[in-house]
């Protein structure tokens, strides 16, 4: 096993060193075509911005003319320990961020030149201190709320022109405290599921044509360890769920997997969590192939991926270090899969890895810088 990840971790090595020779250099990376656009939830204190990166060829990234852009509504300007405080329309014409200083949700249209622009005013939250957002492939938007007088879980549909229309009767209560980490549809839009971290919950729903939503019979469902956070549904199966345990203390992190059944009731995928024995693993993004999961340590300030099997199993595969990782907040992978993008946290930066199966390797050019003075949260690649 040791050679055999000496040998992966060669090759990626190689790999970086071809397909993005040149990063470290200025004059690389502007010479460098832009393939994308990379997005981060500034969640600044007062205005609330993002900031916009071009993404290039080689993988660099480098800022927007104009970045940050003001989003209209207003940030928290501390952490919101959460993952999916911004994400991309399934079309990616419009992105749709949190402002959990002013309880509102920011739609914003992607020009052909990666320039976000407001549509209209943000839109009331439905609730207190949103801090996830959810988008099926139908245009139906689920937040989840967690302050204190407005824990929920809220229904909107997104229509084609980028308006956020609240949707009568989708309002579901959380208690109060439960901290919702995190809100998610599976890629068939039919099922979605919400993580309570403090309570170390897993709300599961089945989603009515119309938007509302039916609770799974049992839910919630305890999750395995403490502090369930970060969670994703397989690409490759919309029934494997795949969820971050955060809080058993240090060196104790896991990651669980979940079957759901067709009425949203879950069951385990082993007996118990995998560990990778780092401390925090709270942030998860799934290969597109559905092959590999990579779980982001905030404590350890580090990476750990995980093959997947045939049958939804987890194998620890490797962990792997990276720059400013410590606080690190969230992750998302490359359309193509070539990349993996990590929000800074404390570094208030934004890392990027080569990626080669369960292999990452920082590139030369990691990290970028964020704007200071904020908490940033959430990332978009596109």
């Amino acid at each position: 096993m040791r050679k055999r990840t000496l040998l992966a971790a060669g090759s990626v090595l190689a790999a970086a060193a071809g397909l993005f020779a040149g990063t470290g250099s200025a004059g690389a990376t502007t010479t460098s075509p832009v393939v994308g656009h990379t997005y981060v939830n500034d969640n600044a204190a007062g205005p609330n911005t993002i900031a916009g990166f071009d993404r290039h060829a080689n993988g660099s990234l480098t800022p927007i003319p104009g970045s940050p852009f003001a989003i209209g509504g207003a940030g928290l300007g501390a952490g919101l320990g959460s993952q999916g405080a911004i994400q991309a329309s399934p079309d990616h014409r419009f992105l749709l961020a949190v402002d959990a200083g002013s309880n509102q949700i920011s739609v914003l249209r992607v020009n052909p030149n990666g320039v976000p622009t407001p549509v209209g005013s943000p839109v009331s939250s439905r609730g207190v201190k949103p801090v996830s957002i959810a988008i099926n492939r139908f245009g139906l938007v689920y937040v989840a709320n967690v302050g204190n007088g407005g824990s929920n879980y809220s229904g909107f549909l997104l229509s084609s022109q980028g308006r956020l229309i609240p949707l009568p009767y989708t309002t579901v209560a959380v208690p109060e405290g439960s901290g919702v980490g995190d809100v998610l549809f599976n890629s068939t839009g039919d099922q979605l599921v919400g993580t309570r971290d403090t309570t170390s919950l897993i709300d599961s729903f089945n989603v009515r044509l119309d938007g509302r939503l039916d609770a799974a019979p049992g839910s919630p469902f305890p999750a395995q360890s403490l502090g369930p956070i970060g969670a994703e549904f397989r690409p490759t199966n919309p029934s494997q769920l795949y969820v971050s345990n955060a809080h058993a203390g240090a060196g104790l992190g896991t990651v669980s997997a979940f079957q759901l059944s067709r009425t949203g009731v879950l069951s385990s995928i082993g007996n118990l969590p995998v560990p990778d024995g780092q401390t925090a693993p709270c942030w998860v993004e799934i290969s597109h192939d559905g092959k590999y999961l990579f779980a982001i340590n905030t404590g350890s300030g580090n990476l750990s991926s995980y093959s997947i099997g045939r049958d939804g199993g987890l194998t620890l595969f490797g962990t792997f270090p990276f720059t400013n990782g410590a606080g690190a907040v969230d992750a998302r992978l490359s359309p193509d899969g070539k990349t993996l993008s990590v929000t800074g946290g404390r570094g208030l930066v934004v890392s990027t890895f080569a990626v080669s199966g369960g292999t990452v390797t920082e590139l030369p050019s990691s990290p970028v810088t964020l704007p200071a003075g904020t908490s940033p949260t959430g990332i978009v690649v596109l």
